[in-house]
């Protein structure tokens, strides 16, 4: 069977798609035609026949996402916090000129403390999910987050509240990041993969949107509540996801991988409707059985070692290297934006203003995506000169009004134009570019690459604006652009296009060593092989039993 990838890639003029043989095979003929027509039926499915067939899925998904609003609305108050009075006062210091500023070094340790909790956290969630699932692990984690918002509510200093930070970087961004991920690539089909991974996305930005929007009505607030009301609204969230997430669907991908055959059917079940009379339960199963099946003869093991493995190495280094680009690609003046405003000149009401049409555009953005991946694919270019430009206006004009505004009007486009692109777009590709075996683990790697990558941009970022420091102010860009410049660079050579593959596809065409570049352009089935490629490290023939006495 030739994807369709590679059929369209032919169309187009490409180079000739080149025909591969598959890696291994791990059902007997009969479930192994299920699994070819489960394929099959995925390549064929467009968007609207994917939305009437899964929309269970899709509302499971979503609701799993909403843990992301809550993590973008706590990333985003920090950053804010170094511009907002009252917070300031609290736990900054006293200048000689009469006004209140938290020190460079003390950005970098409370914006750094959130990133040593989901470093821990990752590793935590990596392990937690693969043994006890994704349901259980992320109502644990709504738990542990609901209590240890207390300590940010209450914290009497400074060292207290980077207490906090630590705490809640634990569950926050060690589970929500990881799960939600790996459960939208799990229950969708190919058609709405890109969908439901993107919306990760887009929770961020509505999460820093409210965000944005509380700390903007709370600035008349003249005392120490300003800031508390935004940790306390934190609350509102846990409840109502916890009670969504028990009753959610395991994924199906999960309970195979744990030989519960019969539970995962149930779960299709649940996750499906009858609107397409094509579409057959045991061939789903069958599909999962195959592609499980392969990746354990290619690499037997589950631990985070298997990472570092064969072709698990470059899925990892890829994932890993994507993550980085979004957290070097200058985003980092996402966070301290309402802060980037002020030092570039504006007034705080308007540097507020400007923090809550950021937002609005980033979820304008997302949504641009969404259509831009449907017809161009995942592979994207990084907006090298709307940073440069950035730094070009703060030489300028960087002393008149004009340009205060012009620098806060440019990196608004930037925002826009990263949501169409690479923000919503990694998340997509960490989704898809790990084995299923080994996803949550490999997501688990890369992002904590990526949290290596912010804890250097939250120590940097503030010394460039601090005016106590670095004060370097507009010209921040100059420095993001020339990063830009390299990441583009791999991301051309390295980055592979998974648009429209299965993963049993993806498979074949990692464990084959194809060129990122040939992606799009070779064509690989994964249901032929020769007798002796049955022979792998673990025999199918237990798997199969099991298919059969619960699908048949």
């Amino acid at each position: 069977m030739q994807n369709n990838t590679a059929i369209n890639a032919v169309d187009r003029g490409a180079e000739p798609a080149i025909l591969l043989p598959p890696v291994t095979q791990g059902l007997n003929d009969d479930l192994l035609v299920e699994a070819k027509d489960a394929t099959e039926l995925e390549h064929r499915m467009t968007l609207r026949q994917a939305l009437r067939l899964y929309p269970k899925a899709v509302g499971w998904s979503m609701l799993l996402s909403l843990a992301l609003v809550m993590e973008g609305y706590d990333t985003l108050l920090l950053g804010s916090f170094y511009a907002f009075p009252t917070f300031v006062k609290k736990f900054g210091e006293l200048q000689a000129n009469g006004s209140y500023e938290v020190s460079a070094a003390w950005q970098a340790g409370l914006s750094n403390g959130a990133q040593v909790g989901e470093f821990f956290g990752l590793f935590i969630a990596g392990y937690a999910s693969d043994k006890f699932g994704y349901r259980k692990t992320m109502i644990a984690a709504l738990i542990t987050i609901t209590a240890f918002i207390f300590i940010q509510f209450f914290a009497p200093n400074i060292q207290t509240l980077q207490a906090g930070y630590i705490l809640c970087g634990l569950p926050c961004g060690g589970v929500f990041q990881t799960i939600t991920q790996a459960y939208a690539a799990e229950v969708c089909p190919i058609a709405l993969r890109a969908y439901l991974t993107t919306y990760v996305n887009l929770c961020w930005l509505i999460g820093q949107f409210l965000a944005s929007g509380i700390l903007r009505g709370t600035l008349s607030v003249d005392n120490e509540w300003g800031y508390r009301i935004c940790y306390a609204i934190q609350w509102f969230w846990p409840v109502p996801i916890i009670t969504g997430v028990f009753f959610a669907p395991e994924s199906p991908w999960w309970l195979v991988r744990h030989d519960r055959i019969e539970d995962a059917s149930k779960a299709i079940d649940r996750l499906t409707t009858k609107a397409d009379l094509d579409f057959n339960t045991e061939q789903n199963i069958a599909m999962i059985v195959h592609t499980n099946d392969m990746e354990k003869k290619v690499s037997e093991g589950t631990s985070y070692v298997d990472c570092f493995k064969g072709s698990d190495w470059r899925r990892t280094q890829i994932a890993s290297t994507v993550y980085l680009m979004q957290a070097f690609c200058g985003s980092a003046l996402f966070s301290y934006s309402t802060y980037f405003y002020e030092q570039a000149g504006l007034p705080t009401t308007q540097s507020f203003n400007f923090t809550l049409i950021q937002y609005g555009l980033g979820a304008f953005g997302t949504m641009c995506s969404w259509a831009a991946m449907t017809y161009i694919g995942r592979r994207t270019l990084i907006s090298f000169i709307l940073l440069l430009s950035i730094g070009c206006i703060s030489v300028t004009a960087s002393a008149s009004k004009g340009g205060s505004w012009a620098i806060g009007s440019i990196l608004l486009a930037f925002i826009l134009v990263y949501n169409c692109t690479l923000g919503p777009v990694c998340y997509a590709l960490v989704a898809e570019i790990p084995s299923t075996r080994l996803r949550s683990k490999t997501i688990v790697i890369a992002r904590n690459v990526q949290n290596v990558g912010l804890i250097v941009n939250n120590i940097v970022t503030p010394y460039m604006l601090n005016p106590t420091a670095w004060n370097w102010k507009g010209k921040t860009g100059f420095f993001w652009a020339g990063i830009n410049a390299v990441l583009f660079v791999w991301a051309y050579f390295k980055l592979p296009e998974p648009k429209g593959l299965a993963y049993s596809e993806l498979d074949v065409l990692f464990e084959r060593k194809i060129s990122a570049r040939k992606f799009g352009t070779t064509a690989v089935d994964p249901f032929k092989a020769t007798s002796t490629e049955l022979d792998g490290p673990k025999s199918a023939v237990a798997m199969v039993e099991n298919v059969k006495e619960y699908l048949t």
